[in-house]
């Protein structure tokens, strides 16, 4: 694998080779666990109601990556969506750790609560000062699938003749209208920011570009995921993807096959 791209204070973006194989594996143990869990909640609680749906979803996962993190992991500290206090995403204790799980119990509430949709995901990943980050695994659960970074998906074959835009569902930035007419490539609609990084991931669309706004946690176990199987992973600028911040606002992204990073980013570039 060659060296994670620096940050501007040295810090890499992303370094899966110095992880240990029990985070990693941890990390993909909660991912897929949380996974099941939602599956059972989908099941119990069924589709008639998606606002009830999307809250337990959200209360139950979230409690239960918590509580197995407390558990496992005592001395690290937690950045999660849905998380509160101290180990959650308006905590402090954070900032002076060495060790913080960055996860997102359930990326996607919206494809979560219709019956049928299978491109949400939840996303573990765990950062570590000095290294960037260093474990993660995204669970596709209605996919069955959980990707991590210790078992990779390499970039395959030549660049496709029209490739293939992941895209919000109901706002696809201007910003990704540019990088499509640029390369000549179509929008596709999906779900969650999880579900669009695996999938250029694993070859089914070619890139992922957003500019509406995201989270640490939307996109940390994705990217690192990503840049373990040695796809491009930057900001809309190509500037380095920095986690663990005072402010976990991080609100764009470009993920894609490194042979379409250079004429992507400079149709955004312009764009902007």
């Amino acid at each position: 694998m060659t060296d994670a791209p620096a940050s501007a204070a040295g810090e890499p973006t992303a370094t899966p080779d110095a992880a240990d194989p029990e985070d990693t594996a941890l990390a993909a143990e909660l991912a897929t666990s949380a996974g099941e869990l939602l599956l059972k909640i989908r099941d119990r609680h069924g589709f008639d109601d998606p606002r009830a749906l999307k809250a337990a979803g959200d209360e139950e996962a979230n409690g239960f990556l918590l509580g197995r993190l407390a558990a496992d992991r005592p001395g690290d500290a937690v950045l999660s969506e849905e998380g509160k206090g101290e180990s959650g995403r308006i905590g402090t204790a954070r900032l002076d750790a060495g060790r913080v799980w960055i996860v997102d119990p359930l990326d996607g509430t919206r494809e979560f609560s219709e019956n049928g949709r299978d491109d949400w995901a939840v996303h573990v990943g765990l950062w570590q000062r000095g290294l960037g980050l260093t474990a993660a695994a995204v669970a596709l659960p209605a996919q069955g699938v959980t990707l991590r970074t210790d078992q990779r998906c390499p970039v395959a074959g030549a660049r496709p003749e029209r490739p293939r835009i992941a895209v919000s569902r109901t706002r696809p930035p201007a910003e990704a209208h540019a990088a499509a007419e640029a390369v000549g490539a179509e929008l596709v609609p999906w779900g969650s920011a999880g579900a669009k990084a695996m999938a250029v991931v694993t070859g089914r669309v070619d890139a992922y570009v957003h500019a509406g706004g995201q989270y640490e946690w939307d996109s940390a176990a994705p990217v690192a995921v990503a840049l373990a199987s040695g796809w491009h992973a930057t900001r809309i600028d190509g500037g380095p993807l920095r986690y663990n911040n005072p402010d976990p606002y991080l609100p764009d992204l470009l993920v894609c096959r490194p042979d379409l990073a250079e004429p992507l980013l400079e149709a955004v570039r312009g764009a902007q």
